[in-house]
C-alpha cells in the first residue's frame, strides 16, 4: 500500500505537515518578493536589509523558489510535506554552514551575513523537527500511520479495543507494582504487604503446579519406552517358544 493511504487528510500529523510547511513557505516568499520590489542587486555581496536580514536578487529569487516548493507540498499534504520539510530542513542547515565560510569572501553570491546564518540555521531545525515528527521516535503508539505502514498494515484497522485492554491490564498491575516499590524502601502499609504477601504466594504455587505438570510429563516420556521394551521382551520369548525343536529319542 502506499503511504498516503496510511495518512489520510483529516489526520493531525497531516494537519500539522501542511500549516507548518505553508507557514514557513509564505515566510520566504514575502522575504523573496520584499527584494524583488526594493530591486536588489542580483550577484551583489555587500546585500541590503529585508526584514532584518541582508539579501540580494540571488537570495530573493531563491527564497520565493524554496517558498513556492514549501506550499505547493503544503497543498499536497500527507507524506509529500513531510518529506519535503526534510528535505529542505537539511539544505537549510547545509547553506548556513557553507556560507558561514564563505562570510567576507567574494563568493559570497548570497550577501550572507552572521544574522542570515544564524536564520537559516534555524529555519533547517525547524523543518526537520516539522517533518520528523510523529515519523521518527521510540514511542510512537501503535495507531501511527508510519508504524502501521512498516508493519503492512490495514490503515483502516481499529486499535480501541486493543488499547482498552492494555490500559485495563495497566490498571491492574499498578497498585502491585506501587505495592512492591513500596515494601523495597520499608514505606509499605499493612495493605501492601498483604498484597505483596498474596502475590509471592500465587507466584509460589503456578511455580510448584508447573514444576509438577513438567514431572509428569518427563515421567510419561520415559514410561512409553520402558513399556515397549518390556511388550519387545515378551515377543521375543514367545518366538523363543514357538520355534524350539526338541530332540530326537531313537527306539
Amino acid at each position: 500500500m502506499r503511504m498516503n493511504q496510511y495518512l489520510p487528510v483529516g489526520h493531525p500529523l497531516n494537519k500539522i505537515y501542511r500549516i507548518g510547511t505553508g507557514l514557513i513557505g509564505a515566510g520566504l516568499i514575502v522575504f523573496g518578493l520584499l527584494g524583488f520590489i526594493n530591486r536588489l542587486t542580483f550577484f551583489s555581496t555587500e546585500g541590503d536589509r529585508i526584514l532584518g536580514l541582508s539579501s540580494n536578487g540571488l537570495l530573493s529569487l531563491i527564497s520565493v523558489l524554496v517558498g513556492a516548493i514549501l506550499i505547493g507540498s503544503a497543498v499536497i499534504g500527507g507524506v509529500v510535506a513531510s518529506t519535503t520539510a526534510v528535505v529542505l530542513g537539511v539544505a537549510f542547515l547545509l547553506s548556513g554552514l557553507v556560507n558561514l565560510a564563505l562570510l567576507e569572501t567574494r563568493f559570497n553570491l548570497l550577501a550572507f551575513e552572521m544574522r542570515n546564518v544564524v536564520f537559516s540555521l534555524v529555519v533547517g531545525m525547524l523543518l526537520l523537527f516539522l517533518g520528523l515528527y510523529g515519523r521518527l521516535s521510540g514511542g510512537l503508539s501503535e495507531d501511527n500511520p508510519f508504524v502501521r505502514a512498516r508493519h503492512h498494515e490495514d490503515p483502516h484497522a481499529d486499535h480501541r479495543a486493543e488499547e482498552t485492554a492494555e490500559r485495563r491490564r495497566l490498571a491492574e498491575i499498578r497498585p502491585l507494582a506501587d505495592a512492591e516499590n513500596a515494601v523495597a524502601q520499608g514505606i509499605a502499609t499493612p495493605e501492601q504487604e498483604r498484597l505483596v504477601a498474596e502475590d509471592a504466594r500465587e507466584r509460589s504455587e503456578a511455580a510448584r503446579r508447573e514444576a509438577y505438570r513438567r514431572y509428569e510429563e518427563e515421567h510419561a516420556a520415559d514410561a512409553v519406552p520402558a513399556q515397549e521394551q518390556r511388550r519387545q521382551q515378551s515377543s521375543r520369548r514367545g518366538s523363543h517358544g514357538r520355534h524350539r525343536r526338541w530332540p530326537t529319542i531313537r527306539t
